[in-house]
């Protein structure tokens, strides 16, 4: 006996104890508890499969004696005999994790099968037919399971027989037939070097030792890092007795799904089989039976299966996936489980059973994953589709696009009001905005999660597929190849940037649909949550798009995407190039103008919610035309044309803007101190434009965020700056606003003296993305297409920190930050702005911070609010 209890008979179970005894363990003995018809069996712990691992065949020895003892009970139970010439008992071996892995890990049917109990079971049943069918099956399953023989080796002998015979189904191999077909199976195992054992109880140990081991199969490893499950928990092991439904007439098998996967429907959705074992239903061989014909073939049956379907489903509080069998008129139930299900489907289940009392609000919530939510915003590939991936690059923005190939973001805006386009890049730069406005997706061979392609794709709700480095671009030729295929331009691509995959050709996709539950499933959310959501908006339409879903301020608005506009770029341009102060602030003159009409639209958009605009922050040579291209055009003109004139100058002032390391170069506030009269001219247009939305009688609310501050000297001049300059607008506009100054956190100086900046800071915002950058040293597209999928393939890194917030350092930076300068001003606004403020796990870490928003990209936004109540409710770690 084992000094540990690892074996668990039914009785001894509950649904509580999943952990222990796996899902499937667990809701067998809960089902069992309240009188439910489920064959007798037990259970070995998760626990025995963690010792497993670690203790391999001596815990096999150890619990041994257990096992004997839990078949015996079974036996009683069932008044058969394990390995009996009378009345054998045969057994199913099923593995059961804690959280439900559909197909991932192994099951074994009819163990106990061998030449001699097979001929007891014929004589027995009264069937032959059915006794040999269990043994082939048996055959097959156990040497593909335990022996690793592949299953396609008896498939083609099974299909060889159909064929000899001329029957289209396996039910229909006559008896004879099924006998000479075990001898076949028999020498396919010996052929290769196996010999299947006839001994029941062999069997069973082998069978428990395969089980084990499907915990740690490539797939069962594969579906658990896509999911995110712990590899940790180890698997159940579940023994029952078989009951079978390939008897006869009387008999059967089938699945079913309480509600509707699909729509979250509620009447039963499900499929059965006459004469048949439960494989029989999803290996596609024979055509099932919808559910609802139970009724007319088994009038008894279904009505008792509906019984205890709503008594399932109301005592798990949850739609439920059965599995059944019926053995000569008697309905048993093999499995419960809360079913798979589609988002549209989860949102409407979980709204439905709140209406109907069987769950509250807060669960209600809880049910529905930001993962799920991530679906229901973008277009997505039809699940029923075929196609083979041609490439597979970064995720870089969730959803579906399929369009013809453009490899120039000019036509990319040509084409794309017309016709649907993707456009195919090296990479892309500021300069490619319009295409990637007009694309319906976007593939780059280069860049990361975070890189400009990424960014821009994540904020207009586009897909994108970044860093594919197998795709060979040849603009030359307006073509890329993969491997041996060739992609021309007009051929059509279709991209699915939730997962990172390239496919030749057109897929069907299905299309966004928002519900009223869904919205009202938000607002629920909304009242749980502590954190307010807010958006990432840089135009107008941005600010919009954020509101309409949701969110309850602007947390980041970046000023150096409006001087991208082609109208405006010559104008920066001239700024950038300008030799004096006099001739920047001629220059400012005209982009003035524009950038208060700009913040009046967003201010007008929010009505009333704050607006945080970012001065600007990028370096001054990323507004100038690349050296390269400059020199080109230089070769083509006279050298005394005024066009050559101007050339040149650009070309001798981006050479003196030139760094080694942008990044960490004159760039944020660097540029206003040293140029004052960039941030003048944007303070003033941020505090006219206000000034000008609230003469109109609406509530405006402008906070004014200082770049890269990492000073305490620089924020001092910054706010004493923002100070003269708001007031000197007000006076001008004869108008009072209320504003705030404050400054992003994302150098780790900073973050390290919080206090000092906090003098003069109102607020601050995270910037995650280069706090990431600054505090590992990484840069962020060359790691991520060099050595962080590595990293985070091999261990090294859990996650990658570009894309789930890095709790330990860069979180560790925020918590003295947060600490350090709500010391020196308690009422201190932090929230969060980097690309992790959409990020569920990252949003979870800033409501453990007390942070006051988050704010992400306006499509993120529905993710966020549910993430920030999964926060709150304690759902996300």
């Amino acid at each position: 006996m084992a000094d540990r209890k690892y074996i668990y008979d039914f009785s001894e179970g509950d649904a509580s104890m999943k952990a222990l005894l796996g899902g499937k363990g667990a809701n067998l003995a809960q089902m069992s508890k309240i009188g439910l018809p489920v064959p007798p069996g037990f259970i070995i712990t998760t626990e025995a499969c963690k010792a497993y691992w670690s203790e391999g065949e001596r815990l096999l020895d150890e619990i041994w004696p257990d096992i004997r003892g839990a078949v015996g009970r079974v036996e009683a139970s069932a008044g058969k005999k394990f390995g009996s010439d009378e009345n054998p008992l045969l057994v199913s071996v099923r593995s059961g994790a804690p959280v439900s892995m559909p197909g991932m890990m192994d099951t074994i049917l009819n163990l106990g099968l061998n030449d001699e109990t097979v001929e007891v079971l014929a004589r027995v049943s009264g069937d032959a037919r059915f006794a040999y069918d269990s043994y082939r099956r048996f055959i097959q399953m156990f040497s593909d399971v335990v022996l690793g023989i592949g299953a396609g080796l008896f498939e083609e002998r099974l299909a060889e027989t159909r064929r000899g015979l001329g029957v289209e189904f396996d039910h229909q191999i006559p008896a004879e037939s099924l006998k000479k077909l075990i001898d076949t199976y028999k020498k396919v195992v010996r052929d290769a070097g196996a010999e299947f054992p006839m001994d029941p109880e062999r069997q069973l140990r082998l069978a428990i030792d395969a089980v084990f081991r499907s915990w740690n199969t490539p797939r069962a490893n594969t579906y658990r890092k896509i999911h995110g499950i712990s590899s940790d928990l180890g698997t159940a092991v579940n023994v029952l007795s078989m009951v079978f439904g390939n008897l006869g007439d009387d008999c059967g098998t089938g699945v079913c799904f309480t509600r509707s996967p699909s729509t979250g429907e509620n009447k039963l959705y499900g499929e059965y089989l006459v004469n048949a074992q439960g494989e029989d239903v999803v290996a596609g061989i024979r055509t099932p039976n919808p559910i609802a014909e139970l009724e007319r073939a088994m009038p008894g049956i279904y009505g008792e299966f509906c019984r205890i379907a709503k008594l399932l489903e109301t005592h798990y509080k949850d739609m439920q996936d059965i599995e059944f069998t019926v053995e000569r008129g008697k309905l048993y139930i093999l499995q419960t489980r809360g079913g798979k299900r589609t988002a549209a489907a989860e949102v409407k289940i979980a709204m439905d059973l709140f209406r109907e009392g069987l769950i509250d609000a807060r669960t209600a919530v809880g049910r529905v994953s930001p993962d799920q939510v991530e679906q229901l915003l973008h277009p997505q590939i039809d699940p029923e589709a075929r196609y083979e991936v041609l490439a597979k690059g970064l995720p870089a923005s969730p959803g579906a696009a399929v369009g013809e190939v453009v490899f120039d973001a000019d036509e990319a805006a040509e084409r794309g009001g017309s016709n649907p386009v993707i456009l195919v890049r090296p990479e892309t730069t500021p300069d490619d905005i319009h295409g990637l406005y007009a694309a319906r997706g976007v593939l780059t061979s280069h860049g990361g999660m975070t890189s400009h392609a990424a960014v821009v794709a994540r904020g207009m709700g586009k897909p994108c597929v970044s860093g594919a480095e197998s795709v060979r671009i040849d603009l030359e030729a307006s073509s890329f190849s993969v491997g041996g295929v060739t992609v021309r331009k007009g051929d059509f691509i279709s991209l699915d940037g939730s997962r990172g995959i390239v496919i030749l050709g057109s897929v069907p996709l299905m299309e966004v649909e928002f519900s009223d539950d869904f919205g009202e499933l938000l607002a629920m959310a909304d009242r749980e949550s502590k954190l307010e959501v807010w958006a990432n908006a840089d135009t107008p339409e941005d600010a919009r798009r954020a509101r309409g879903f949701g969110a309850r301020g602007v947390g980041l608005c970046r000023t150096e995407h409006m001087f991208m506009a082609a109208d405006r770029l010559p104008a920066m341009q001239r700024m950038v190039i300008a030799s004096t102060r006099e001739e920047r602030v001629r220059a400012l003159a005209l982009l003035e103008p524009m950038q208060r009409e700009d913040f009046a639209g967003i201010f007008e958009a929010m009505d009333g919610y704050p607006v945080i605009i970012r001065l600007l922050d990028p370096p001054l040579h990323e507004f100038l035309p690349k050296i390269p291209e400059l020199e080109k055009e230089l070769g083509v003109l006279s050298a005394d044309s005024e066009r050559a004139r101007i050339i040149s100058a650009e070309i001798v002032r981006a050479n003196e803007l030139h760094e080694f390391n942008p990044m960490l170069g004159f760039r944020g506030c660097r540029l206003g101190i040293v140029y004052p009269e960039i941030f003048e001219m944007q303070i003033r247009a941020i505090i006219s434009a206000a000034c000008d939305v609230a003469r109109t009688g609406r509530e405006v609310r402008p906070e004014i965020m200082m770049p890269l501050v990492g000073i305490r000297e620089e924020m001092r001049r910054l706010e004493e700056m923002t100070r003269r300059v708001a007031s000197e607008a007000m006076d001008a506009q004869n108008t009072k606003v209320e504003y705030k100054v404050g400054t992003m956190i994302e150098v780790p100086r900073a973050a390290m003296i919080a206090g000092e900046v906090a003098e003069f800071a109102e607020f601050f915002s995270f910037g995650t993305n280069d706090l990431t950058q600054t505090t590992f040293g990484y840069s962020r597209d060359d790691a991520e297409n060099k050595f962080l999928g590595f990293y985070v393939e091999n261990g090294v890194l859990e996650h990658n920190p570009f894309h789930v917030l890095d709790r330990s350092g860069v979180g560790g930076l925020m918590k003295i930050a947060a600490a350090g300068g709500r010391e020196v001003r308690p009422d201190l606004s932090i929230g969060i702005c980097g690309e992790h403020g959409g990020n569920p796990s990252s949003i979870a870490f800033c409501h453990s911070l007390g942070l006051n928003y988050v704010s992400c990209s306006p499509f993120r936004v529905p993710v966020a609010r549910l993430a920030a109540a999964h926060a709150a409710l304690g759902g996300m770690g």
